[in-house]
């Protein structure tokens, strides 16, 4: 099922690298791609400077989404658990727009990197506040979920006001970078994303059992010698990296790290050791998919990515809420 998924996924991104205001066949962007001798030199200019960069963006940001939503999902024993959902995207958003409206840098040492870092610091602070009320006694999964909808609402207000008060040329970059975008992909931020996955992931499946156990229950995942409390809170910060990095370099893109880990388990099940490579996968192809959507379907414009993960995301939310409904 996994090779399965990687196959399905490999074609999206050649797709993705066919798909633009000039479409190009397989047998174009093979050669181009490998730098075969009968290679248009336009094509392999095009392909190495602007489509695969953003392709290969869509699939890490989509892993990293995944896996993220994935672990939340794990640890609060919530469903409807997501970077999104409960607020710690829309905490990484405010802190990036803060330094793209005003230069504000929480850490002024590294004003050189604010907009990551006011992304990650605020994204942190929002999966601090998820944690420390998780520990509490009487916090249920529905109590979980009201908070992160109190988070998503409160960093809003604040996105809000930071549009208010930034000058007109600060607001459109505010308001375009909150869509969701991966018009601006540069090698280098990719390799920062891809750096980061390549870090936390292997310490997620490092603790594929331990996570898998904690499925069973916290109780008994420490009757089996589990530290859930210290398990819970560095899950929770790996989660926050995971969800911040890709905020600050694409923008705001809501749902992925809710509909690919469900998809995942329909198709794997639980177990950590093939649900977080599948999870990986699914918000890989989910966003894959989504950037091909994102130049097609209005002819000749290229539209944020945000709104096209929005678009697929929404329904199978409201297809959630409606089959706890009817569990209940």
């Amino acid at each position: 099922m996994l090779a399965f998924i990687a196959t399905v996924l490999l074609g999206t991104v050649l797709l993705d690298l066919a798909t633009g205001p000039a479409r190009y066949s397989l047998g174009e962007i093979i050669p181009a791609l490998v730098g075969a001798d009968g290679a248009a030199p336009e094509i392999r200019a095009i392909l190495w400077n602007i489509r695969l960069p953003t392709a290969l963006m869509a699939v890490t940001v989509g892993a990293a989404l995944a896996v993220a939503g994935a672990q939340m999902q794990t640890i609060l024993a919530n469903p409807m658990a997501s970077p999104f959902t409960l607020g710690i995207s829309g905490a990484a958003g405010f802190g990036a727009s803060l330094a793209l409206a005003f230069g504000f840098a929480i850490l002024p040492a590294f004003v050189d990197y604010m907009v990551p870092l006011n992304a990650l610091l605020m994204a942190l602070l929002a999966a601090g506040i998820i944690h420390v009320f998780s520990l509490q006694r009487g916090a249920t999964t529905e109590r979980i979920v009201l908070l992160g909808i109190a988070l998503v609402f409160s960093f809003n207000a604040f996105l809000t006001l930071v549009q208010f008060l930034a000058s007109e040329q600060a607001v459109a970059a505010v308001v375009f970078w909150t869509m969701g975008s991966l018009s601006r992909v540069t090698w280098p931020k990719l390799g920062v994303c891809i750096v980061m996955l390549a870090l936390v992931l292997p310490v997620f499946m490092r603790r594929a059992w331990s996570l898998t156990t904690l499925r069973l229950g916290e109780d008994r995942a420490a009757s089996l010698g589990i530290d859930v409390r210290r398990l819970k809170l560095e899950t929770m910060a790996l989660v926050a990296l995971l969800a911040s990095v890709p905020v600050a370099f694409v923008g705001t893109i809501g749902f992925i790290g809710l509909v690919g880990p469900h998809i995942a388990r329909l198709l794997i099940g639980e177990d950590q050791r093939f649900f977080l490579p599948a999870s990986a996968l699914c918000g890989a192809l989910l966003l894959s998919s989504s950037s091909i959507l994102s130049k097609t379907l209005v002819p000749g414009t290229l539209l944020p990515v945000g709104i096209v993960t929005a678009i697929i995301g929404v329904p199978f939310f409201l297809a959630l809420i409606l089959r706890d409904a009817r569990r209940g």
